[in-house]
């Protein structure tokens, strides 16, 4: 693996710019396709992008006494601090889930010393292929490998799949290979960029649709004649701009319009069946149209319970299964992303919600400093709970009545 680190070593200097340097990260301009032009296509891989990149990873581990987060662990500082010495943690998951949902499969390649992980780099998703060793030329027989090759040198590199952290998308046929939205609703989406297209052209000519020329003559100068009027005409510069005609030429707009066309319900229908193949909900691609306050946030947490949680678990498994040793699993440890993070409440109901955990014994009044990032008390770390809570067959004890005397005080 020395010489596909070696580009980008000093004395092969690349720009930031650069196109390798750009792969490498996993930021490949290459990535954005036509299809990402769609409005509604690129908003629900923006939103999907940054609700992954705003969720802290962390490190738990199951003991006798519960579940305690890892600190000081060198693995954990480095998906916490940096998984390679040019990205960060909020970039580099970003850029994961956006190669995941526009090519249906992301591939980061897990670099090591000897059993130590160094660092972890994002492979560009359309250079990698899934080859399933059913014959046993690789040594193991239905063993699956991980073909990299570099289009810029057009050298190969084979990793085990223990080297690389595989996420896909939860379509698949066979379990093994993602399969992406964008292939999936390829009709769909190219009908949404039509509708821009459309849209744009409209912008260009002067927000002016298409008309008839009416004049006495042949057709064999009628190009150029309609080229010319096109030019006084188009454009926003030209708009409700004198065209002039020759003598005996009349000009008329044909009847057609978007309203007609009904070209505004299209738009919507066709964005809101992209935004719901992603699990988007439609406030987020800001259509409000049938929503209030209530509805709108009903929509949020159900994007978060129906559509990020089944995404966030298959990125736990993925990361557990082959970041964690077999040991360190037996012993209990494992990655969780906090969803705190964005089901956090406004001041008022997350204050609300911390005294009641606190005063039922839930939390510990430093757990719940925790979740406000406030230092730790000396006397915080004991389960408190109201004093005067007793037990069902106690009740009447404090007032000197015997419930286990049948009939009680009444004999």
């Amino acid at each position: 693996m020395r010489d596909f680190f070696n580009r980008f070593s000093p004395n092969n200097a690349v720009q930031l710019n650069s196109p390798d340097l750009l792969k490498m990260l996993g930021l490949d301009s290459s990535v954005s396709s036509n299809r990402l032009s769609e409005v509604s296509y690129f908003t629900s891989l923006r939103l999907l992008s940054e609700s992954l990149a705003k969720l802290p990873l962390k490190m738990y581990q199951d003991t006798e006494d519960g579940t305690e987060e890892v600190h000081g662990n060198d693995l954990y500082n480095l998906l916490k601090n940096r998984p390679n010495p040019y990205i960060t943690p909020s970039s580099f998951w970003a850029a994961v889930e956006l190669n995941r949902n526009h090519h249906g499969n992301s591939y980061v390649y897990i670099s090591t010393s000897g059993s130590k992980i160094k660092s972890l780099w994002i492979l560009p998703s359309d250079q990698v292929e899934i080859w399933v060793d059913d014959a046993g030329i690789f040594n193991k027989e239905h063993a699956i490998w991980y073909i990299y090759t570099d289009k810029q040198t057009s050298q190969r590199y084979k990793f085990r799949h223990d080297q690389v952290l595989h996420f896909k998308t939860s379509m698949s046929l066979d379990g093994i290979s993602g399969l992406a939205i964008k292939d999936i609703l390829r009709l769909t989406v190219e009908n949404a960029q039509r509708n821009t297209s459309y849209l744009n052209n409209f912008y260009k000519n002067g927000l002016m649709g298409k008309a008839v020329v009416y004049y006495t003559g042949d057709l064999k100068n009628a190009r150029k004649m309609a080229e010319k009027i096109e030019g006084f005409a188009s454009g926003t510069s030209n708009a409700g701009r004198i065209v002039p005609l020759p003598v005996g030429f009349q000009l008329q707009p044909l009847n057609i319009n978007m309203t007609d066309a009904q070209f505004l319900p299209i738009s919507k229908y066709t964005a809101l069946q992209i935004a719901g193949a992603f699990g988007i909900k439609p406030s987020m691609i800001n259509d409000y149209d049938k929503g209030n306050y209530a509805n709108v946030e009903s929509q949020q947490r159900d994007f978060y319970v129906n559509t990020l949680l089944a995404i966030l678990k298959s990125y736990e498994e993925e990361i557990q299964f082959k970041l964690l040793t077999n040991d360190e699993i037996k012993n209990g440890y494992k990655f969780k992303f906090n969803t705190h993070a964005i089901l956090r409440a406004d001041f008022e109901k997350q204050m609300e919600g911390l005294t009641k955990a606190v005063n039922s014994g839930i939390y510990t009044r430093n757990e719940a400093r925790e979740k406000l990032d406030l230092p730790r008390n000396e006397n915080g770390d004991d389960l408190t709970v109201n004093g005067t809570f007793i037990k069902v067959e106690d009740v009447g004890k404090q007032y000197g009545i015997d419930n286990s005397v049948e009939g009680g005080d009444n004999e």
